[in-house]
């Protein structure tokens, strides 16, 4: 178990969770990951992208859940950058974890559809690429060097239609309104703070990143309920594994503004390596050897 978890943490972790699921955790952060990634649809086909990459001597293999995903046990990231594939914008180098959210939501062409906090636009490209480059999607991002990653990323993927605003998505007028929103929301990245990735360093996490995580969850929540229209949906999703910043976020911003959580069933939950959730329908996802910790909820608007 890695010693630069914060004290606090490995506490908070073992009360919420018990002290054997703690441990679970805690050793799922030191575990070093695969690469992975999705095969961007809007370029290129997923069967296409499969024989390039066996063409240039990178084995693959497939995800259950998604036709698009790839795991490649043996190449690291910088021979996947090298390769014409991924220059050319076919493919995303994109954690596991991180692809649930867009499946989840499920967008569909012609639909108008709000990414809250989009950069560097992972999400954004795969909910292009899902309705064939045929919605109306909007990507929020304040910060203004990534949002010039977001369009840099959008254009390179061929997803140039998507409409970027260099904007905090919790002051969007309220004049605006969505079918879909996706709201993968800032967080304090307890799901993902330790990986050998990167280089055994731990992420630095507080008690004050984690509360004032949690304060811009529950305003951004808010807003993409006042944003979306009634009867439809949405995700609220983090990279976080307390409840802190997911369940209870929900418990507290839900009923105010007359909306429910809608229980997700999907085939992919057959697969992941769930945690124990306050909600029913909600999915924990624990850090493991393939995936990150992630918190994934699909909400409907009354």
């Amino acid at each position: 178990m890695p010693a630069q978890i914060p004290e606090f943490l490995r506490e908070m972790l073992t009360a919420q969770y018990g002290a054997e699921t703690a441990v679970r955790i805690m050793e799922g952060y030191t575990k070093r990951r695969p690469v992975t990634l999705r095969a961007n649809t809007l370029r290129a086909d997923a069967a296409g992208v499969r024989r390039r990459l066996s063409d240039a001597g990178i084995r693959w293999r497939e995800v259950a859940w998604s036709p698009e995903a790839l795991i490649l046990d043996e190449a690291r990231e910088p021979a996947v950058r090298a390769l014409d594939l991924y220059e050319n914008g076919e493919i995303y180098l994109q954690s596991l974890s991180s692809m649930i959210p867009p499946l989840i939501l499920g967008p569909r062409a012609g639909e108008c559809i709000l990414d809250m906090a989009a950069a560097p636009g992972g999400k954004t490209t795969q909910m292009a690429a899902l309705t064939g480059g045929a919605a109306q999607i909007t990507a929020c991002e304040k910060n203004y060097a990534r949002a010039e990653r977001l369009r840099y990323n959008l254009e390179k993927q061929g997803a140039g239609g998507v409409l970027v605003m260099n904007e905090d998505a919790r002051k969007l007028d309220p004049f605006f309104s969505f079918d879909r929103i996706l709201l993968d929301a800032p967080c304090s990245g307890s799901g993902t703070i330790f990986a050998a990735e990167r280089g055994g360093a731990a992420v630095m996490i507080s008690q004050e990143l984690i509360d004032r995580s949690v304060r811009t969850q529950e305003a951004l929540l808010r807003k993409a309920l006042q944003l979306l229209k009634p009867g439809h949906e949405m995700v609220y999703s983090t990279c976080s594994v307390l409840n802190a910043e997911n369940e209870r976020v929900l418990k507290r911003v839900l009923p105010g503004a007359k909306a429910r959580v809608v229980p997700i069933r999907h085939p992919m939950t057959e697969e992941l390596p769930l945690l124990p959730a306050e909600i029913e329908g909600t999915l924990c996802i624990c850090p493991t050897e393939l995936y990150e910790g992630f918190f994934v909820a699909k909400i409907q608007k009354l």
